[in-house]
């Protein structure tokens, strides 16, 4: 990258228009937590339903991002940034307005393939406006903007449900988009890789073997047909890609520790990250008897935390290396983990929340610092991609693995003679007289088992990362901006 590219005047506008964008993705998955007591009860949405309304966005996302990340290299990746939010936007507004829970799960599919395409630009863009010396203090605001929205979101959210129906969560991502389409317009430069050519076969590889993988997580179950779809597509991605002389992912990427160490690492992490989403939003709501903007504020300790201990970790990445960096916050993690799984009442799980912000807002900037500065700046969409590919997975092993450990166990801990609707989900148990007490017993055993699950992944995070990755020396401290 030459050094006018590095100091143009509008790189911190850039990563204002960045963070916004990634503001709008990250405020939507938080608030649709807080909605599923609504959708239950408005929409008449069945456990099943539920899950493919959250999951849908997922198999969506996941499955187009690599193909994105490439496709934004070769012909832009503010115009994809543009696409990506101007499809979110339009996929929000079709939410507000439906009336079945199927025609809910398609609005979500559409706004996860709008995310697909603008995500991996939030991060490429940002790798290219800035050069190593002002990168990881950037990284640091960026990833800060998904801690703060955890904030934005299930406070906003919880006002809306509270005030408004559940459909309104969707109509607050029109106005941001707007504005984040806006200012990409008139801000933002356009980056791109000259001379990078279309890898066809790699796309439609990548894309059916990606979702035929995350489908088989989402849904749990042992489909041979979808699982050979899973193997046979993404081996022979792997063989094309070897083979091409312009591939989509260069999978010498993977011969890097730090990369393969890294996307590990944040695997794993967002394994725990959506294990705390998945399981505090139940439980607040309905064991706790929250309402909507209460949960939202109850979560806003990890977030606080959080966003402080990401510009925390972010300086001392200036004098620790990512390696402990990333293991430490890790074992911290699981820490919070353990005291989530041994306590109940709220006041020892905001102790729990706060040592997860800790945690998470330690390992986050240098485990994405770890990731991104070993790829060439030429596939820093595709990069990106593999980034965000990496912690959606993580995020639907969370919701397929923690999803089942939570039925099974709350089913296993209701009494034997309730009704087999009320003993397979929690939202029919507390419409049920007399299995409330027995319901909110069952659900805090199930919480606190899948804790222990999120503190193993956090472990197992933390001693790969020790492991794998290079012990590499500190960022050295960066000059003055100008």
């Amino acid at each position: 990258m030459n050094s006018n590219a590095v100091r143009d005047p509008r790189r911190w506008w850039t990563l204002a228009v960045l963070c916004l964008s990634l503001l709008v993705l990250s405020v939507d998955g938080t608030v649709l937590n807080l909605a599923i007591p609504s959708l239950i009860s408005d929409l008449g949405a069945t456990p099943s339903d539920i899950q493919w309304i959250l999951d849908s966005y997922v198999l969506a996302f996941a499955g187009l991002l690599l193909t994105a990340g490439s496709l934004s290299d070769r012909y832009g990746r503010r115009l994809f940034l543009i696409i990506g939010l101007a499809l979110f936007g339009g996929a929000s507004l079709l939410a507000v307005f439906v009336t079945e829970p199927w025609q809910l799960v398609g609005a979500r599919a559409l706004m996860g393939v709008g995310g697909a395409i603008m995500m991996p630009s939030t991060l490429s863009i940002l790798m290219t406006v800035f050069d190593e010396a002002e990168r990881r203090k950037a990284m640091a605001i960026w990833g800060g903007v998904a801690m703060v929205s955890v904030i934005v979101g299930p406070t906003l959210g919880g006002f809306l449900l509270e005030h408004y129906w559940w459909g309104s969560v969707f109509l607050m991502n029109i106005p941001i988009a707007l504005v984040a389409i806006a200012a990409a317009v008139v801000l933002m430069p356009e980056t791109r890789s000259a001379g990078r050519k279309l890898d066809p076969v790699g796309v439609i590889l990548s894309v059916i073997g990606l979702t035929a993988a995350v489908y088989v997580i989402i849904e749990r179950e042992f489909d041979p047909v979808v699982i050979a779809v899973a193997v046979i597509a993404l081996a022979a991605f792997v063989l094309w890609e070897r083979k091409s002389d312009q591939p989509m992912l260069p999978l010498q990427l993977f011969r890097n520790r730090n990369f393969s160490g890294a996307s590990f690492a944040i695997l794993l992490m967002s394994f725990g990250a959506g294990a705390v989403m998945l399981m505090l939003t139940q439980y607040l709501q309905f064991v706790l008897g929250y309402g909507e903007m209460r949960a939202g504020l109850a979560l806003l300790p990890y977030a606080v935390a959080a966003a402080v201990f990401n510009g925390v970790g972010a300086g001392l990445g200036q004098k620790v290396s990512n390696r402990t960096l990333i293991s430490a916050g890790l074992v911290v993690m699981a820490g919070g983990f353990a005291v989530m799984a041994t306590t109940t009442g709220y006041l020892p799980l905001l102790v729990a929340l706060v040592v997860m912000g800790v945690g998470g807002g330690l390992a986050g900037p240098s485990a994405y610092a770890s990731l991104m500065n070993a790829i060439p700046l030429e596939y820093a969409g595709v990069g990106s991609a593999m980034n965000d590919t990496v912690q959606q997975v993580g995020l639907a092993m969370s919701i397929a693995i923690l999803g089942s450990v939570l039925a099974g166990v709350f089913t296993a801990s209701m009494p034997e003679g309730a009704p087999e609707a009320a003993r397979e989900s929690i939202g029919v148990a507390f419409q049920t007289p007399g299995l409330v007490e027995p319901a909110k017993q069952a659900f805090t055993s199930a919480m606190h088992l899948g804790s222990w699950v999120g503190a193993g992944f956090c472990v197992a995070a933390a001693l790969l990362a020790l492991a794998v990755l290079r012990p590499s020396a500190p960022a050295a401290p960066e000059p003055a901006s100008v």
